[in-house]
């Protein structure tokens, strides 16, 4: 397992569908995975800090198990089968662990409400991440124009148009 942070949401340029960008903690790989809107729009809002006047439902899971002492040890994304990710959230309760199995985008969502670490499986990193070279200056002018345009998104790009 390799562990990931959040790098940012953004679009797919060609069919306009939310992607969550992760990136190795170790190294210059990025993992995109294609996630939907509401998922999207719920990372996105946590990162900016940005706060609803009643819960979401990824603050309420949250919310509901704290009420219970769960602890959330991490979220993984544990597999990739048929062009779909597949995760895992981890929850410790009185020292057992048991593995929940979640679409990608609602791990990421829980894990950036309770501060959980994610991690990816190795063989997720080796067949999908996108690996960008450090040594020239392009591939730095790459990543910085990515964040640039990740700063400029906020929720509301996510909402779908009805």
């Amino acid at each position: 397992m390799q562990e990931m942070t959040i790098y940012g949401v953004s679009f797919d340029m060609v069919g306009k569908q939310p992607i969550v960008l992760l990136k190795c903690v170790q190294s210059n790989r990025f993992l995109p995975i294609w996630i939907g809107h509401p998922e999207a729009a719920a990372i996105l809002m946590r990162l900016q800090g940005a706060s609803t006047p009643r819960p979401m439902t990824h603050d309420l899971m949250v919310d509901v198990l704290g009420e219970f002492d769960v602890k959330c040890v991490q979220v993984a994304v544990t597999e990739l089968r048929d062009n779909t990710f597949y995760a895992t959230i981890t929850l410790e309760q009185n020292g057992r662990e048991v593995e929940i199995d979640s679409r990608p985008s609602d791990a990421l969502a829980f894990a950036v409400r309770c501060g959980a670490p994610i991690f990816a499986a190795d063989d997720v990193v080796e067949e999908s991440a996108i690996e960008f070279e450090r040594s020239g200056d392009e591939s730095d002018d790459v990543v910085d124009r990515f964040r640039s345009f990740l700063d400029d998104v906020s929720p509301d790009d996510f909402r779908q148009q009805g």
